[in-house]
């Protein structure tokens, strides 16, 4: 019995993850060498996603082009999270396309976007990514030399929050990790705010995006202001560590 109750929490967490590993992990269960099979079935998921998934209304970011729109990690990937909506992939590609116009060489990164299939399935930890019409965009990074193109200042794009003044009070019922013993961790560089500033001003001007999420110091600090930039909230995540857009 105890056998079975862990397979099943396993199947649950790898479903919450990747939406497809839970699949994978029951059917390897059948094989003697179930490690192995677990991973030819999860990758051949993750593949024929990429092209089935268009015809449920979504498609794969793609996680080797190179050019101005690139996935920040594999990470993402591996993961099954970086699917959106035909109009989504068509705004962040025209987006990314533009600030490379305004300046040469930029690099634009995607945080988490959605899985493959099911309008309604969870994208934990996010609280919204759940129709394809989400995505999260990494912030821009500069040094002392200048512009740093894909760098950012955590492995994974998130938790590396630009400090500023907050008007949320400590509460336990939310999102909004603070991550304090973290934040020494990550790497020495500052936002490029002439690029996130264009950035902004791009999506805020794109009639097919309907709200932007980013803290109200840092749309001061950028010097931005629009009915589309909002705050999203003191239980949701912070939203001074990247950029949440939405259709």
């Amino acid at each position: 019995m105890l056998k079975i109750i862990g397979h099943l929490a396993f199947t649950l967490l790898l479903t919450l993850l990747t939406q497809l590993g839970g699949i994978a992990w029951l059917v390897a269960l059948m094989f003697r060498r179930r490690l192995a099979a677990f991973l030819v079935l999860y990758l051949g998921l993750s593949l024929s996603a990429i092209w089935t998934a268009p015809h449920f209304g979504r498609v794969a970011l793609s996680c080797w082009q190179q050019g101005p729109l690139q996935m920040q990690s594999w990470y993402f990937c591996l993961l099954n999270r970086n699917f959106v909506t035909p109009e989504l992939a068509e705004v962040l590609q025209e987006t990314a396309t533009a600030v490379d116009t305004a300046y040469p060489g930029t690099v634009t990164l995607v945080l988490d976007a959605n899985f493959p299939f099911l309008a309604g399935f969870p994208l934990l930890p996010h609280l919204s990514h759940s129709d394809g019409r989400k995505a999260d965009i990494a912030f821009y990074y500069s040094d002392a030399s200048g512009y740093r193109p894909k760098a950012v200042r955590s492995p994974i794009g998130y938790f590396a929050f630009e400090q500023g003044v907050s008007e949320c009070p400590a509460a336990w019922l939310s999102l909004r990790w603070d991550l304090q013993a973290l934040q020494v961790l990550w790497r020495d560089l500052e936002v490029d705010a002439d690029r996130t500033r264009h950035l902004l001003r791009v999506l805020a001007a794109d009639g097919r995006v309907r709200k932007v999420f980013l803290e109200p110091h840092l749309q001061s600090r950028f010097g931005v202001s629009s009915g589309k930039l909002r705050f999203q909230g003191c239980r949701a995540a912070r939203h001074d560590d990247h950029i949440h857009l939405q259709l």
